[in-house]
């Protein structure tokens, strides 16, 4: 019988920088939101996903935790990488219509104010 480790599989390939944006992803935080969960800037974890810098160990550990995996994993690809769930897709993507939304609703109000003024200003001229 083969005992199964979390050597027994083989390692993620992919750098620090990119198990660290994978598990930020499958966590559903932006990087802001990370960024300020940790106390850090919003450049500090962009440096640190595209490979610029390293967080300090310190940092590490916190980060596992946060993001729910462990730190074998995160730093060295081995282990179990964290699922992303299908949620949080359908969350961006309704976030993003409601945005959309809400600035179609905002320029709806700037346009229907403008021709509000110029109803109002025509409407005033016919009357001298």
């Amino acid at each position: 019988m083969t005992e199964t480790t979390i050597f027994s599989s083989t390692p993620d390939a992919d750098t620090l920088g990119g198990r660290l944006s994978r598990a930020r992803d499958a966590s559903g935080m932006s990087a802001a939101q990370f960024a300020r969960r940790l106390g850090v800037k919003t450049a500090t974890v962009q440096a640190w996903e595209s490979d610029r810098s390293e967080p300090r160990a310190n940092r590490l550990s916190m980060i596992a935790g946060l993001l729910n995996v462990s730190m074998p994993w995160l730093l060295h690809g081995v282990g179990e990488a964290p699922t992303d769930d299908p949620r949080n897709d359908a969350i961006n993507i309704l976030r993003g219509q409601f945005e959309k939304v809400r600035r179609l609703h905002e320029e709806t109000g700037a346009t229907l104010s403008r021709i509000e003024d110029e109803l109002l200003r025509l409407q005033r001229r016919r009357e001298l």
